[in-house]
């Protein structure tokens, strides 16, 4: 059965995104902070990580079949410019398909149906490999559907005060986790817990 994950790199007070969509300059410094070369699907876009950070990326990435995102993500990426980063089929949870693109391609398709169905298709386009889906809200929806199988943290040093939370106001808390599995970085701690069963 195909694994569900969320991840997000997390300052230490829970929050992914700062008030008003500010905070990425020190969540994502990482990405940037050392010498390894890590290519991403976008031949403009190279990461500069450390061995131990780039080793975990890769990992994910290689194991990664499928994403599945929100329509507020994928507006505020543009669509990524037409293909997401990690070069994988990306499923778009949303209310109202958008008017400039197909429904289905092969980069994107856009699910009207809930979260059951948005994973469910993204699970068939991830074959024997896990699905991703963007932490916050596609993530506590997931976590309240008995979908979420992991939950990956990238744990960066920053306070940020108030902006997006990883998980907020979830039905069935407390969620008990098992782990973590822990990874040091530069200016990061890669965490991965399992989500425990009843």
């Amino acid at each position: 059965m195909t694994k569900v994950f969320t991840g997000a790199s997390m300052s230490l007070d829970g929050y992914i995104a700062g008030p008003n969509e500010t905070g990425f300059e020190h969540l994502f410094n990482w990405y940037g902070n050392g010498e390894v070369e890590v290519p991403t699907g976008d031949p403009n876009m190279t990461l500069h990580m450390t061995e131990a950070s780039a080793n975990h990326f890769r990992e994910l990435a290689d194991n990664t079949g499928a994403l599945v995102v929100g329509r507020r993500l994928f507006d505020l990426m543009n669509g990524w410019g037409g293909a997401h980063p990690l070069n994988r089929p990306v499923v778009v949870l949303t209310h109202n398909l958008p008017d400039d693109w197909p429904a289905e391609g092969p980069n994107f398709s856009f699910v009207t149906e809930g979260i059951e169905a948005a994973v469910d298709r993204a699970k068939q386009l991830a074959g024997d490999k896990i699905v991703g889906v963007n932490g916050g809200n596609i993530a506590r929806q997931c976590l309240d559907a008995g979908l979420l199988d992991e939950i990956w943290v990238e744990l960066v040093p920053v306070l940020l005060g108030g902006g997006v939370k990883f998980f907020d106001q979830l039905e069935h808390a407390p969620v008990l986790l098992d782990g973590p599995e822990i990874t040091e970085g530069k200016d990061v701690t890669h965490l991965r817990y399992r989500v425990r069963r009843a």
